[in-house]
C-alpha cells in the first residue's frame, strides 16, 4: 500500500486517553461467548477528527496478552480523538475471523491484529487490507504480505539464543525437556526451530532432548505435561518453555514431585510481575524477554498520521534477565 492510500483514513493515533472502558452490546450475529469492549479518551479538541481503532486480540488467557492490551492503552493515552474497540477470541480462531469482519463491517479506521494461528487469519487481514483500512500484524504473523505493517520480535533469534544459554548451563551431557508454545502459531514455531539451531545436537553428543510438547502457551498445560515428562525419565537437567508461564507450570510439576533442585529452567516473555519476579525468586534460572510492540504501535501510528512512510516490518529486541543481572535490568542481545 502506498502512502497516499493511508492519508485519507490514518492518522490512526490508538489511544485510550483518560479513558474509560466498559463492556459494550455485541455486534449482529456476534457469538455471545465473544468479548468486546471499548476505550475512549476525554474531550476533543476543536478540528480533531474522531477515529474508531479496532483491535482483535486472540486470547486475555494469557498474561503477556493482558499486558499488550494494557500497553496499547498507556501509550495512546494522550490522544483523546480515538476510540480503541477490543475484540477477545478468546482462543478460537473462528471466532477471530468472524470479529476481523465484525470490525471491518463497522468501518473501523485501522485494524490491529494479534493472530491466534497464521493460516485461518491470512485471508480475512488480507480482505480487510485490500479495503484500503490499514493492518497492524502484532506478535504472531500471517502468512504472505498483504497487511500494512508487522510489528514483533525475532523469536527465532530468541529461540537460538535459548539453545545457546541451555547448552551452557546443560554441561557435556544433560537430559533436555522442550516445552512448546502453539505449534501451529508462527511465535512457536520459530521458537522452537531457533532453539534446535543453537541446542546444535548434531554437534554435542552428550546433549539429549528426552520430551516435548505442546502446551500451548497455557501454564495449566504446562505443568500436566511436565508431570509427565517427570514419570516417563528419573533424570532431567534443563526444561526450556516457550513462555515463562510454562516454565512456572514446569517448576510447580516438579516441585510437587521434590525435584524442582534437580533441574534449570529457562523461559521467554520477562514480564516484571512474571518471569522477572520469578529469576528473582529463584524460580527460573533465565528468560527473554519478549516485548508486546503495542508501544512501538503507537508511535507507527503517529507517523502514519503525519504521512510519513512506515517499514513493512519492524522487529523489536530482547534482554536476557538472570540471578546475576536481573537487578540491573537485565542484558541486551546484540
Amino acid at each position: 500500500m502506498h502512502a497516499r492510500d493511508f492519508g485519507r483514513r490514518l492518522a490512526f493515533v490508538l489511544v485510550l486517553g483518560g479513558c474509560h472502558e466498559k463492556a459494550s452490546a455485541p455486534a449482529p450475529g456476534a457469538s455471545p461467548a465473544a468479548t468486546t469492549s471499548t476505550a475512549g479518551g476525554g474531550p476533543v479538541a476543536a478540528g480533531e477528527r474522531k477515529l474508531v481503532i479496532g483491535v482483535s486480540q486472540c486470547n486475555l488467557g494469557e498474561p503477556w496478552r493482558v499486558q499488550m492490551n494494557a500497553d496499547l492503552k498507556t501509550a495512546a493515552r494522550k490522544h483523546p480523538n480515538v476510540t480503541l474497540v477490543f475484540k477477545d477470541a478468546q482462543n478460537d480462531s473462528l471466532r477471530q475471523r468472524a470479529q476481523v469482519e465484525e470490525l471491518a463491517a463497522a468501518h473501523v479506521d485501522v485494524l490491529v491484529i494479534s493472530p491466534k494461528e497464521a493460516a485461518p487469519l491470512t485471508k480475512p487481514v488480507a480482505e480487510v487490507f485490500h479495503q484500503k483500512i490499514p493492518v497492524i500484524v502484532l506478535d504472531r504473523a500471517v502468512d504472505g504480505d498483504e497487511f500494512t505493517t508487522f510489528v514483533g520480535a525475532d523469536n527465532q533469534r530468541i529461540g537460538r539464543e535459548a539453545g545457546k544459554l541451555v547448552r551452557e548451563l546443560a554441561g557435556a551431557r544433560a537430559n533436555i525437556v522442550e516445552l512448546e508454545g502453539l505449534m501451529t502459531s508462527t511465535p512457536g514455531q520459530d521458537r522452537h526451530k531457533g532453539f534446535r539451531e543453537g541446542l546444535d545436537l548434531a554437534n554435542h553428543p552428550g546433549l539429549e532432548l528426552v520430551f516435548e510438547a505442546d502446551m500451548a502457551w497455557l501454564e495449566p498445560n504446562a505443568r500436566k505435561e511436565m508431570e509427565s515428562a517427570l514419570a516417563a525419565h528419573r533424570k532431567i537437567d534443563v526444561v526450556y518453555a516457550h513462555n515463562d508461564p510454562g516454565a512456572h507450570g514446569a517448576y510447580l510439576a516438579a516441585k510437587a514431585a521434590g525435584r524442582e533442585h534437580e533441574m534449570k529452567f529457562v523461559g521467554i516473555d520477562a514480564l516484571p510481575q512474571e518471569g522477572v519476579r520469578y529469576v528473582k525468586d529463584g524460580i527460573l534460572d533465565a528468560t527473554f524477554a519478549y516485548p508486546t510492540g503495542g508501544a512501538e504501535a503507537i508511535a507507527l501510528a503517529l507517523e502514519l498520521a503525519a504521512g510519513k512512510t512506515v517499514p513493512h516490518h519492524v522487529t523489536l529486541g530482547t534482554r536476557l534477565y538472570t540471578k546475576a543481572n536481573v537487578d540491573q535490568g537485565g542484558e541486551a542481545i546484540q
